[in-house]
């Protein structure tokens, strides 16, 4: 059994052997990969040491809020979002990928809002004036939607209470008690509010002793008309 598999073996086509060339070259292209990535590591050791300098000056700077990189590869963006972690600042990424992708870093005290990430997420520049505008008239549109509703809702009860009272009057006295709570709501309801005393304690106080005095005279003058009519 060994025999024939040793037979078998030797009788297979054997590596054709390296010659000193080509040892030559395999170790050249070996000295070359080995001085590319040295020199790969060598810029990115730069590029690091040159994004630090630019955050410290960020950093030092009262009157910027955020700082804006251009648009860089994945791991060039990697190394500042470390860089950005490390000095406590908060960094975000926009752009399309391996197109125009950037970095943007803010400073902590001035996080950016959803309104304004969603703003450079769609490549837009943020305004802030505009933002307010926005904003306003969004806040004017929710009160104009619940004035609208609030309308209908009360349209809905009149609606009903018409319908009530056609039933139970027939449509033309329930058209005249229409107009009688129209009338009642324009000049008879009173609010709860204006029914309430506003008068401060002190006040009221002063009022009921000086309704107390008046009634106190007006009773002395009285009892001096009856004496003199009596004599």
């Amino acid at each position: 059994m060994a025999d024939l598999l040793g037979s078998i073996l030797s009788s297979m086509d054997k590596p054709p052997p390296v010659n000193d060339t080509q040892k030559k070259l395999i170790k050249k292209q070996k000295e070359q990969y080995e001085k590319h990535q040295a020199a790969e590591k060598a810029k990115l050791a730069k590029f690091r040491k040159d994004i630090e300098e630019k955050i410290n000056k960020f950093l030092q700077d009262p009157s910027q809020h955020k700082h804006k990189f251009s648009s860089m590869s994945k791991v060039h963006r990697s190394v500042i979002h470390d860089v950005a972690d490390i000095a406590g600042l908060t960094a975000f990424s926009f752009g399309e990928e391996e197109v125009d992708r950037y970095v943007m870093l803010f400073k902590k005290e001035f996080a950016p809002s959803e309104d304004e990430l969603q703003a450079y997420r769609r490549g837009e520049d943020w305004n802030p004036e505009k933002a307010k505008e926005v904003a306003r008239q969004k806040e004017l549109a929710k009160k104009e939607a619940e004035e609208n509703e609030k309308r209908s809702k009360e349209q809905a009860v009149c609606s009903r209470y018409q319908k009530r009272n056609e039933k139970r009057l027939g449509k033309e006295a329930a058209k005249d008690a229409e107009k009688i709570i129209f009338t009642n709501r324009q000049f008879g309801f009173v609010p709860s509010e204006n029914k309430r005393d506003q008068r401060s304690i002190e006040q009221t106080l002063a009022d009921l002793k000086a309704r107390k005095k008046q009634k106190v005279e007006h009773n002395g003058q009285s009892d001096s008309s009856s004496t003199e009519i009596g004599n």
